[in-house]
């Protein structure tokens, strides 16, 4: 693993193709990922990304972006009127090509440091995408986020199953991401379990029977459709497709992922999204969105 640190001059990313409907900024703590060499990475989309990847082959490298937070400062104020006077609201993804709770944070701590940031200087909303149980390293923080803006987390949970024949285990087991939901849900934050990208289940409605007691909503989100390619074409370079198809081969299809839906929404009424529509998070509920707005 090649580690290393920079300090960059912009943190915040307007966003085009799938984010642009989903919220007006992404945010990068990290370049590269460690988990890339888990189950997730396999089929991550970001492995595809020439500006991200540089060469490297995904999961052999992290570049910790030390000096974030003070971007995040600085660009503030010139965003945030961007934001509010083309997209409607000062919206965060963090984030889209990297995981924010990955093992490097435990010694370098961006992603912390720009969540206290942001407690200070609010975004309208923030959105915090993980696949790691140490999303819940910061409670401490998530109350006041959540005083302060219309904050969602969304945990990957691709499946009831952790591991795929010829695969990589994922680098936080299904056991752990669900209790780092429960403990989330519990402590009064929104939680968004997004089954994305899509692998099989192997008892449907027990794990979404599961997956409601301890999330808010959940998005299904196959990688046909969900991978930035109109057909899953960067997907398919991957070795995920064949296994997916060694366990259920019908679960290489849009077909697969509409049966499945039909199960999730019996389980979340209301609150079962598809694909961007479900990322954006249009979900009727009272406790998401009372957070103020500065």
């Amino acid at each position: 693993m090649h580690l290393t640190q920079i300090e960059i001059g912009r943190i915040l990313t307007r966003t085009s193709g799938f984010l642009h409907d989903v919220c007006s900024h992404s945010l990068q703590p990290y370049r590269g990922c460690a988990l890339g060499s888990s189950l997730c990475g396999v089929g991550c989309y970001v492995q595809h990304n020439v500006h991200v990847t540089r060469g490297e082959k995904w999961g052999s490298f992290v570049e910790a972006r030390t000096n974030a937070a003070t971007a995040y400062r600085t660009e503030y104020e010139s965003e945030r009127r961007w934001a509010r006077g083309r997209r409607g609201k000062f919206s965060i993804f963090l984030s889209s090509s990297t995981e924010p709770f990955q093992p490097l944070e435990k010694k370098h701590r961006v992603t912390r440091s720009v969540l206290e940031a942001m407690a200070e200087l609010p975004p309208d909303e923030l959105i915090l995408q993980t696949h790691s149980h140490h999303v819940t390293d910061y409670l401490d923080l998530y109350p006041t986020l959540a005083m302060r803006m219309a904050l969602r987390v969304h945990i990957s949970i691709e499946s009831d199953r952790d591991t795929l024949p010829g695969l990589p285990r994922p680098a936080s087991s299904v056991v752990q991401r669900m209790e780092a939901a429960r403990q989330l849900r519990n402590g009064g934050i929104f939680v968004v379990a997004t089954v994305a990208p899509l692998l099989p289940i192997e008892a449907p409605e027990q794990f979404f029977a599961r997956l409601a007691e301890v999330a808010d909503a959940v998005v299904i989100d196959h990688f046909i459709e969900g991978d930035g390619s109109p057909d899953g074409r960067r997907t398919l370079r991957t070795a995920l497709p064949v296994a997916i198809a060694g366990v259920e081969p019908g679960a290489i299809s849009l077909e697969y992922r509409d049966r499945v839906l039909a199960i999730a929404a019996r389980h979340f009424p209301g609150r079962a999204g598809v694909n961007i529509a479900g990322f954006a998070g249009k979900w009727d509920d009272r406790r998401l969105g009372n957070g103020n707005t500065p």
